[in-house]
């Protein structure tokens, strides 16, 4: 199991590249994280919902995701409370404090999950959450401490140097820690490293001093992660590319609860395409040439703080100058007429106005759409998927954005063909629509192959670890 210090120390990204490096060894691999928060996720083969890195994780692996490798997985909704998704399927909303009550009860099936999982392998990667240090949230755990001493898997802790104070990191989770759980870790791990690595040989040599824990590894900054799909949020803090000779502009309202945001990184990943991530306080850039608003987890709340940065007005103003507008998911509820939450999925019940660009409306009912789906949008095939609560009708169905194999007409296009609203997700990482969509903005052509890239990157990621992580000591130490 890989435990952090903190968020961000790099955990999905290390699994990912160890279920790459192992998997090249002829192992069986399966990556597992008992419970995740994220708004970024995939749809599974057995029909269900995980985070957006555990469904990586698989692809490294080179296996179909399933709900068993993330069985907890928290979407947040408010600032104190989340979706609840066990196995795959949502249990409900819990504010923060139920969540903490209702953590011990969860343990039953995270451990199922992790034993479906081990029939299946020769070595799976467990991926903590959050910090090791968390005590205040020792009670219950089943995200760190409490899964790895109640399925008795030995524990490697990573920190990250890049951010600064890495000894004190370490040292300090083995200070705060019971006795009995600090036991449970094997090694460290050391991330993002940048310059000589022999000047912090040192470094490495008194953390192990201080804790008694081996060092298993000193892995340099791994430059070409940021092409890899990230499921944080966090990940959008990141300066963005810069792309001065760009012959598109995407802009992209920043939303709170925005969900689904690997939708842009095949975007990015265009030489040609600037996407601009704008966030609260910033107008929707005047020179766009395509507004996407993306897809959210609570679409009636920030719809709301849409309109509260002025950027409806924005939008309206996009509009009648010519400018195209997608909408995704939630993107796509909100340019409608009208979105409906009579039962109060999102919170209270209530009836608000959309942006009034399609002429749908959405009532936020019934089953939540989660399925892999083929198809194709203005004649061009594509592979994607739908994760979405709510049915959207209204006469701008009769303008179907796509046809979805064995379901039929699916979206909504404005009569003049400027405003395109779709529940499908994926659109761009197929190399054959997002050619397309350049080429109806303008753009010249491309011949970026994207998802062999993402399979280029990862390999890349094991060769990486092969070289600077001991490997074969993990194998020892997973073996017991």
């Amino acid at each position: 199991m890989f435990q952090g210090t903190g968020s961000d120390v790099g955990k999905s990204l290390i699994v990912a590249g160890l279920a790459r490096a192992f998997t090249l060894r002829g192992l069986k691999v399966r990556p597992f994280k008992p419970q995740n928060m994220s708004n970024n996720a995939a749809v599974t083969e057995d029909g269900g919902e995980i985070g957006r890195a555990q469904a990586l994780q698989a692809r490294a692996a080179r296996v179909a995701p399933s709900v068993h490798m993330n069985p907890v997985l928290l979407k947040p909704q408010s600032e104190i409370g989340a979706q609840v998704v066990v196995q795959g399927r949502s249990r409900g909303n819990a504010k923060a404090a139920d969540y903490q009550k209702l953590k011990p009860s969860l343990l039953a099936a995270v451990l199922e999950s992790y034993a479906h999982l081990r029939e299946q392998a020769d070595l799976v990667l467990v991926e903590g959450a959050g910090s090791a240090s968390e005590i205040n949230l020792r009670a219950g755990d089943i995200a760190n401490m409490g899964f790895a001493r109640a399925a008795d898997v030995p524990v490697i802790l990573i920190g990250d140097i890049d951010r600064g104070g890495v000894i004190a990191s370490l040292v300090g989770t083995k200070a705060v820690l019971p006795q009995d759980d600090a036991a449970m870790i094997r090694g460290f791990l050391v991330n993002r490293f940048r310059g000589d690595p022999t000047l912090f040989a040192s470094g490495m040599d008194e953390i192990s001093a201080r804790t008694d824990w081996p060092a298993l590894g000193l892995i340099p900054f791994f430059p070409h992660a940021r092409r890899l799909p990230a499921e944080d949020a966090l990940a959008l803090d990141a300066a963005a590319i810069a792309k001065p000779h760009a012959k598109l502009r995407i802009a992209v309202p920043l939303l709170p609860r925005i969900a689904n945001f690997d939708d842009l990184d095949p975007l990015d990943a265009e030489p040609s395409v600037e996407v601009i991530r704008v966030r609260p306080g910033t107008p929707l850039p005047a020179d766009a040439d395509l507004v996407i608003l993306p897809g959210s987890k609570t679409t009636i709340p920030d719809l709301a703080d849409f309109r509260h940065e002025g950027w409806d007005i924005d939008l309206l103003a996009h509009v009648r100058r010519g400018g195209r507008v997608l909408g995704l998911c939630g993107g796509y509820q909100m340019l409608g007429r009208s979105i409906a939450d009579p039962a109060g999925i999102e919170g209270p019940p209530a009836t608000v106005p959309g942006l009034g660009l399609l002429e749908v409306d959405t009532v936020l009912a019934g089953e939540k759409r989660l399925v892999a789906v083929t198809g194709t949008a203005e004649g061009v095939p594509f592979a994607g998927y739908e994760m979405h609560m709510g049915v959207t009708e209204g006469p701008g169905r009769a303008r179907p954005f796509a046809l979805i194999d064995g379901a039929g007409d699916e979206g909504a296009v404005s009569q003049d063909g400027r405003v395109i609203g779709t529940y499908a997700h994926g659109l761009f990482a197929d190399d054959r629509q997002r050619r397309h969509w350049l080429a109806r903005l303008g753009a010249p052509p491309s011949d970026l192959a994207y998802e062999a890239g993402i399979e280029a990157t990862l390999d890349a990621l094991a060769a990486h670890l092969e070289a600077h992580v001991d490997l074969d000591r993990l194998l020892e130490i997973a073996r017991g």
